[in-house]
């Protein structure tokens, strides 16, 4: 592959866009965000699973800016809180509520339950221009504490517990998190097929005006076991 690829990072988080640049140093790829084009409008997640929300906000990004994009979906779900919070993770304890808040919510209704079973769930979506778009999903399990424990990380780390490694995430070092988590293994798995990713950005940037996309099939589903 002779020409580089633009990928654009379907967020405005330096952060996470460094991660994935970093990720993908080796390839023929150059690494945008939504920060490096003009005002773009917000998407709201409003999809009922993180495949739904990852694929808007991918598939919005590659058509507003004619780039391919990817962007992920994530959150954690309960067992005994029948999957909550679920896709409203974030927006779990109100819209401008801190992870410290959106924490203590969870525990608070998990005061007295003695299935403390959860999971963190990713999806990350890769979509071009006409909508055709790869799927790639990460899962990690893990046990809801009784408090919170650890300082590294952000959203509910501080309360779901990792038994393998016997810590929170919050208690990890960056390595360790991304060696086990939910959105590690999602990237992972991509970073291990990206070459091949590349090929199928190429060849559908190149034949996207040459049909008309049926619903229903704009997807290609790749499931991380």
């Amino acid at each position: 592959m002779d020409n580089l690829i633009t990928l654009v990072i379907a967020t405005r988080n330096n952060g996470k866009t460094a991660e994935i640049a970093d990720l993908f140093k080796d390839h023929p790829v150059i690494i945008k965000n939504l920060s490096d084009f003009g005002p773009i409008s917000i998407i709201e997640e409003d999809g009922k699973t993180f495949d739904e929300n990852a694929y808007k906000k991918a598939s919005f990004a590659a058509r507003a800016l004619g780039f391919p994009a990817l962007a992920d979906d994530s959150g954690l779900l309960v067992e005994a809180l029948s999957g909550a919070p679920g896709v409203f993770s974030a927006r779990y304890a109100g819209e401008n509520a801190t992870d410290e808040q959106r924490c203590l919510k969870l525990l608070s209704g998990m005061k007295g339950e003695t299935n403390r079973k959860a999971a963190f769930e990713c999806v990350i979506s890769v979509a071009v221009p006409s909508g055709f778009a790869l799927t790639y999903e990460g899962r990690c399990e893990g046990i809801i504490t009784e408090e919170l424990s650890g300082t590294n990380g952000f959203g509910y780390d501080p309360i779901f517990y990792y038994p393998p490694l016997g810590k929170t995430f919050a208690e990890m070092s960056m390595d360790e998190k991304s060696s086990v988590s939910h959105r590690g293994n999602a990237l992972n798995e991509l970073k291990n097929e990206f070459a091949k990713v590349l090929i199928w950005i190429q060849q559908n940037m190149l034949k996207q005006d040459k049909f008309k996309i049926m619903p229903g099939c704009e997807k290609i589903d790749i499931e991380i076991l």
